[in-house]
């Protein structure tokens, strides 16, 4: 790859807003992104991670309406401020009991409490309108298999695949640049032994080696950021060293050597700034490989674990319902991935273009 280092970023700025689908795939991660920032706040189930179980409602349908006798807990947590519940959500302070019917008999409240479709089981309790109340919801993606609202799951399922996808991406800059850079600056021996570890690397099959570095670290959240941006950083070394050696042997590149200026000086101040065209295509490229990575682990089990909420793990538990009535339970969470690594694919083509990043 090389790229036009006398472009304009004006001019590069102005072509990539006239590319309608990057602006599309733009305008997508954007709202993702404020999405996953605000996801208990949209969220209908704002408790952490989403986990309200409710098992007499597993697999329902999207839109379906469910009418609740919300019961205040004998002991209810504190209400979180505005921060806290940003970043961790809120517990529930009532217990949510699903019924088919209710009314006031006395003192008394009569409700059918839901067991099952078609199934209720009436019950009582004394009226008390300070720790009851009734509620409805509606839950427009449906429910999972243990009864918890899909669409909430999602939302903050997003904030997993982001996360993932920025730090895998920044730790594959940061190796991919250094590597990549001091292999095409020094040459020699440098870059021989460079450029054999990095083929050493890209020979071994990208999910082999994530599984390698995962069963390694164990299973979690913050393990599959390592796992996934210590796969990346390959293809940005590759093209780095390539830009890098073309770039050593300009003219404004000797003349700084002629004024003694250090190697580490040339190569942060005077090559790098030329060659982040392609590492921004790359960056793009890298960040839907890592979330199609980090879904695929967490659908394997070896990813983000229950009950932290992640696109590949939903799929994972209600993939059973694609041969039943309810497939869009499992395909929400697919179309949601597809959706998103799409939008970086368009972007990427969209930088590639404006700034003039070419094979070669």
């Amino acid at each position: 790859m090389s790229i036009d280092a006398h472009i304009p970023r004006a001019s590069a700025w102005q072509r990539f807003r006239r590319d309608g689908a990057a602006m599309t795939g733009l305008c997508l991660i954007l709202t993702t992104l404020l999405a996953a920032v605000l996801a208990y706040w949209l969220a209908p189930d704002h408790s952490p991670y989403a986990n309200r179980m409710i098992v007499e409602l597993n697999g329902m349908p999207p839109g379906h309406r469910q009418t609740f006798l919300c019961l205040r807990k004998e002991d209810p947590p504190p209400q979180a401020g505005f921060l806290r519940r940003t970043i961790e959500g809120e517990r529930d302070t009532w217990n949510y009991i699903p019924i088919t019917s209710w009314q006031q008999v006395g003192d008394s409240l009569v409700y059918g409490q839901y067991l099952d479709e078609g199934v209720s089981e009436r019950q009582a309790v004394r009226y008390d309108p300070s720790a009851q109340r009734i509620t409805e919801m509606r839950y427009w993606l449906g429910t999972d298999k243990y009864g918890r609202d899909i669409l909430s799951r999602l939302l903050i399922g997003t904030r997993v695949s982001l996360s993932v996808g920025g730090i895998a991406v920044l730790i594959s800059l940061v190796i991919g640049i250094l590597l990549g850079s001091v292999a095409g600056y020094f040459g020699g021996r440098t870059d021989a032994l460079v450029s054999w570890f990095i083929n050493v690397v890209w020979s071994i099959p990208t999910l082999l080696l994530v599984f390698g570095i995962t069963m390694a670290l164990g299973k979690g959240f913050w393990q599959v950021f390592i796992a996934v941006g210590l796969t990346l950083w390959v293809s940005v070394a590759r093209s780095l060293r390539g830009q890098v050696l073309s770039l050593r042997e300009m003219e404004y590149v000797e003349a700084a050597r002629a004024l003694g200026l250090s190697d580490a000086r040339i190569i942060f101040r005077h090559i790098l700034p030329n060659v982040l065209g392609p590492v921004m295509v790359l960056a793009a490229s890298n960040f839907a490989s890592a979330i199609v990575m980090e879904a695929g682990l967490s659908f394997l089990g070896v990813g983000v674990q229950s009950p932290q909420p992640s696109w590949g793990l939903m799929i994972k538990e209600n993939y059973n319902f694609i041969i039943t009535s309810r497939p869009m339970l499992a395909l929400v969470p697919g179309f949601a991935i597809m959706s998103l690594v799409l939008a970086f694919h368009l972007v990427g083509s969209g930088l590639r273009d404006a700034l003039d990043v070419r094979g070669g």
